[in-house]
């Protein structure tokens, strides 16, 4: 796929119709794992060597999605194509974005001593050229569950204000690691369930049967029932132009920097504070687990087995 420059994004608003739409998936997959010290997105989980990719595709397959796209660095889209189309080829149309360091970048932007890409608001945008449809975002490496799927096809399906996007939410004390702090968005939300704000919070873990993050020196309790953001997202097509517009405003400020990063929550922030749109937390995220450190992957097996032993999934994904 061919770098675009920002002038010739498509408009997002040009022959839209949302009524009754079928949602795409995309997929974040251009990232590598640096605390698990690995490409986690393709290493197999499953009792058949299934990555957890492959349950999330499985998943939103049987709650309606109906294309998927793969966000990926050039070097590891074929990695990714071997594993995910032995399952989808037949099943369910796909495709592949890629995500580096130029693409949406303005020539006066471009840093030519930057080697990573801009991070997840910035991988978005390298699909705005191949969705025209309301599509869910989610991380490659993370476990939804199933139910998480099913409340946001039917959002993408059934709502078609354009400016209403939406997450699923999911509770602190269900999506730690017991190996380690990780770093989660704290939501507010109003009495209609709208998020309000995301408040980021770093180096989250348990400690002496609490919750707690640090800022700076000191040390802050959280409540387990707080609502957290997964990055599992559902957005309009309109919120293709706005991101570009606030990631050229980002650049204009950051393009010098080797490690900063446009960050999805950069946008909802900015439709929260200028009215620009809503977004409404879903519920659905009573599963979750992810590989954020290597001892993470006993507890990622075991809770896959206890799935397939329910009957939630077959032994063999695909058959």
């Amino acid at each position: 796929m061919s770098i675009k420059s920002s002038s010739s994004i498509p408009n997002p608003f040009e022959n839209q119709n949302m009524a009754h739409q079928a949602p795409t998936l995309l997929v974040l997959a251009a990232g590598m794992g640096s605390r698990y010290g690995g490409i986690k997105q393709i290493e197999g989980f499953g009792p058949s060597g299934e990555t957890i990719l492959e349950y999330s595709i499985y998943d939103a397959i049987r709650a309606g999605f109906e294309k998927i796209v793969f966000i990926v660095r050039e070097d590891i889209k074929d990695a990714v194509d071997d594993i995910v189309a032995p399952g989808l080829q037949g099943r369910i149309p796909y495709e592949f974005a890629i995500q580096n360091g130029f693409r949406f970048v303005p020539e006066e932007y471009q840093n030519t001593d930057r080697v990573k890409p801009w991070g997840t608001g910035h991988a978005v945008l390298c699909a705005s050229d191949i969705i025209q449809e309301p599509f869910a975002v989610i991380n490659a490496d993370d476990f939804y569950g199933p139910e998480a799927f099913k409340v946001m096809a039917d959002f993408l399906r059934s709502d078609t204000h354009p400016q209403h996007h939406a997450m699923v939410g999911y509770e602190l004390g269900n999506v730690l690691s017991d190996f380690g702090t990780v770093s989660r968005g704290v939501c507010t939300m109003n009495e209609n369930r709208h998020l309000t704000g995301i408040n980021e919070r770093t180096k989250v873990g348990k400690k002496d049967g609490r919750i707690v993050y640090q800022d700076g020196e000191r040390e802050f309790e959280l409540s387990p029932k707080d609502i957290v953001s997964m990055n599992f997202w559902g957005f309009k097509p309109s919120y293709f132009e706005l991101s570009l517009g606030l990631f050229h405003e980002f650049l204009s400020t950051n393009s010098k920097s080797a490690s900063a990063e446009f960050f999805i929550p950069i946008g909802v922030q900015h439709i929260i504070d200028h009215n620009e749109g809503s977004i409404s937390v879903l519920l659905g995220g009573d599963t979750w687990f992810g590989v954020t450190y290597p001892e993470d992957k006993p507890h990622v097996q075991q809770s896959l087995n206890e799935l397939l032993q329910k009957g939630i999934y077959p032994k063999k994904l695909w058959d």
